[in-house]
């Protein structure tokens, strides 16, 4: 935006600022909150502090690196004000669950280290944070974040003083990290809807039986060489002899693999389905939906846990829907997903569940891109998530202003 379009705004903005940043005590705190908010709004090609101070009328440079860097306002409170107003107004029909990586330079930054990178696509030098989404099919907003803290940054004191690393703060893993988001936004209240991720995520049995025990749908991506057996695969024992202990029950013919059981019975079994219009037009492929029987070491020890032990467990895995896409042109399916919801659930909306993920890719390229997500520079964990709040609510503001620009019209 253009300084003249933000200074219109500016009645919009002190409104939202004074209810999502109610938590911050101190009036000339909150306005530090305007005024970052704005800085991030405002056109430049770089959104570190420096830079937007010049830009604006009333930039102090010094008074936002205190707010963001310094002051111990509650990021988290901030968080959840912004979930709880905006949330509502974009409708979601899933929650997405996805991770997001910022390359950097040296071993000092929070949460630094060497791993996989997804903005670069190599292992590299990053922080990475995993994000909740809430995503309609005509917009999306961030809930919350988690910093992911590696394994090398666990008892390493040093580093973790000197950037203000908490206490309780320690290494996790991504998948409990996101399962805490999940824990955390229902706990503000907030309706959880079906859990979307990519493979990453969905292809962790953990994630997976975790989601069901809290009683949450899900519809995750997962690779082709995840195994199954047919759902009518029955498992069997040997006749007992009498003597030493009795034979288990386990399926006797192997489990496949996603591709070969979706493939079987070839492309003539996958139906089209249209999930959205984009911008050449409708988006359409064909897909196929059938029930399987995940299967693997974490599968069968999950379900031998659920029944008690090995002598209560029959043998039985328990079973998922497989949706498979086919697209034209190609010898085999070439995308995956697993969900808990039932093989009967017409096919258009669980393709459309399985493809929400496009609107969080338009929420980083807008945070990234237009907000300066990556463009943080201090070192502190206190500093990254604050900087990473003010995001959230500066893409929270844009997205109700795109959602109803006549709501708040200044006068």
């Amino acid at each position: 935006m253009e300084l003249g379009e933000i200074e219109q705004l500016r009645g919009e903005l002190g409104e939202f600022v004074a209810e999502v940043f109610a938590s911050v005590r101190r009036r000339d705190q909150r306005a530090k909150g305007d005024c970052y908010l704005r800085g991030l709004m405002l056109d430049g090609r770089r959104k570190s502090i420096q830079p937007m101070a010049e830009r604006l009328p009333d930039g102090d440079m010094q008074a936002l690196q205190q707010f963001v860097n310094q002051s111990p306002w509650d990021h988290v409170a901030v968080l959840r004000a912004v979930a709880v107003k905006t949330v509502p107004a974009v409708d979601p029909l899933v929650w997405v669950i996805d991770d997001v990586s910022f390359p950097k330079d040296g071993k000092m930054s929070v949460a630094v280290a060497r791993q996989w990178c997804g903005a670069l696509g190599k292992q590299s030098n990053c922080q990475v944070a995993v994000s909740l989404h809430a995503a309609s099919d005509t917009a999306s907003v961030p809930i919350s974040w988690r910093l992911f803290l590696p394994q090398e940054w666990q008892d390493d004191t040093a580093r973790r003083a000197k950037a203000g690393v908490p206490e309780e703060a320690g290494h996790r893993e991504k998948w409990r990290l996101a399962l805490d988001l999940i824990d955390e936004a229902i706990g503000w209240g907030l309706e959880p809807k079906v859990i979307v991720a990519d493979a990453g995520y969905g292809q962790n049995n953990a994630f997976r039986q975790a989601l069901t025990e809290r009683g949450l749908d899900f519809v995750v991506a997962v690779r082709a060489d995840e195994t199954a057996h047919r759902h009518d695969a029955v498992p069997t024992a040997p006749a007992w002899s009498g003597n030493g202990r009795k034979p288990a029950a386990r399926y006797r013919t192997p489990a496949l693999s996603l591709k070969d059981l979706a493939a079987e019975t070839g492309r003539q079994t996958h139906r089209q389905a249209t999930w959205r219009k984009g911008s050449k037009g409708p988006m359409r492929s064909k897909f196929r939906v059938r029930r399987v029987r995940p299967a693997g070491v974490a599968a069968r020890r999950h379900a031998i846990a659920q029944a008690g032990g090995p002598s209560a467990w029959d043998g039985v895995l328990p079973a998922l829907t497989l949706l498979s896409q086919w697209p034209t042109g190609e010898k085999a399916p070439t995308e995956y997903w697993l969900t808990s919801l039932p093989a009967d659930t017409p096919l258009r909306r669980l393709v459309r569940l399985a493809k929400m993920r496009w609107r969080i890719e338009h929420d980083y390229r807008e945070m990234k891109h237009g907000l300066g997500l990556d463009h943080f520079e201090g070192r502190t964990w206190r500093g990254w998530h604050h900087h990473a709040t003010l995001v959230t609510a500066a893409h929270a503001f844009l997205t109700l202003h795109r959602l109803d620009p006549k709501a708040h019209t200044p006068a």
